[in-house]
């Protein structure tokens, strides 16, 4: 089992000027602690869950392109880009140049939005059917694999096209960067996982997760996809301390009453993750509620020990 890392908000401090410096600080320790990924939300203001919309907040592809030119080993990726906030020809180039200059270490976070009111700041029209964003990001998927792979691609769909467009240089990874999409839905976001992804991530307890993957397994038998080729991710929100008052502590320093994931100490986190592996997920990413070091501190010296 896997392990990476998620980074959720972009407050590290009183200092915005500050917040890419944390977070290449974040990466690089990551990637010297035995953590296998490290991704970016690609949102245009915070989420509720996380925080509070009118905190700082860095576009994703441009903080990528920082971190692949810093980091070495570690796989990055957006987790995810939402199909709408930019052309997909354009996109496709982006990423193109993200995975060159992370030589190879690009994974393709994609997903069909959701955020409403991000959408409406930004002047983005938001169709209120999920169908029909998710069919836009199937769609914008088949117009990118398009421009990664042919010499001059021509795809006309229902929503994007291009036109003997060029993209070179190609991605460095052959025969193209893996895409991973988010999300849950059983009815069609899975089922396009199975037709177009190399990766699936899932959110949910472990009995939840082991249903998704069922679910997945059953699209792909019926398009004829080997299931064993689509890596089995799952994101989790973790805060974790060495015992029950360390954990009470932290809890109301970090005010806490928001967070909605596993708060535990690290006995009960080895319980749960040992769930999750054992209903097949290959990479766990996690992030801490407030950017608590400790919790990614524990992870490491305990955890990914534990699961190696």
């Amino acid at each position: 089992m896997k392990f990476g890392i998620h980074n959720p908000s972009w407050v590290y401090g009183p200092d915005p000027a500050e917040a890419f410096e944390a977070v290449k600080t974040k990466a690089e320790w990551a990637e010297n602690h035995g953590f296998v990924w490290f991704s970016v939300m690609d949102h245009l203001i915070q989420i509720p869950l996380v925080g509070a919309p009118e905190e700082p907040f860095m576009e994703g592809w441009t903080a990528l392109a920082g971190l692949a030119a810093v980091t070495k080993r570690i796989r990055l990726a957006t987790l995810v880009t939402s199909v709408a906030y930019r052309n997909p020809a354009l996109l496709a180039r982006i990423a193109a140049g993200v995975d060159h200059i992370s030589r190879g270490r690009l994974t393709f976070g994609f997903g069909a939005g959701w955020f409403a009111e991000e959408y409406r700041q930004y002047g983005y029209v938001f169709p209120e059917a999920p169908a029909e964003r998710i069919r836009q990001m199937a769609d914008a998927l088949r117009l990118i694999k398009a421009m990664w792979t042919e010499p001059r691609a021509t795809y006309e769909g229902k929503y994007f096209s291009v036109h003997g467009a060029i993209l070179e240089p190609k991605p460095t990874q052959r025969p193209h960067p893996p895409i991973m999409i988010g999300g849950s839905g059983e009815q069609m976001t899975l089922r396009y996982v199975a037709r177009l992804a190399n990766a699936c991530n899932v959110f949910g307890g472990p009995n939840q997760v082991a249903h998704k993957f069922a679910v997945l397994r059953r699209h792909c038998d019926e398009v004829g996809r080997d299931y064993a080729e689509i890596e089995r991710t799952s994101t989790t929100s973790l805060l974790l301390a060495r015992d029950a008052a360390a954990l009470a502590a932290k809890r109301e320093r970090l005010q806490a009453d928001r967070f909605q994931g596993f708060a535990g100490t690290v006995s009960q986190a080895k319980d749960l993750i040992g769930q999750y592996r054992d209903v097949g997920v290959q990479l766990l990413i996690s992030s801490a509620w407030r950017n608590d070091f400790e919790t990614q501190q524990l992870l490491a010296a305990e955890i990914i020990p534990a699961f190696a």
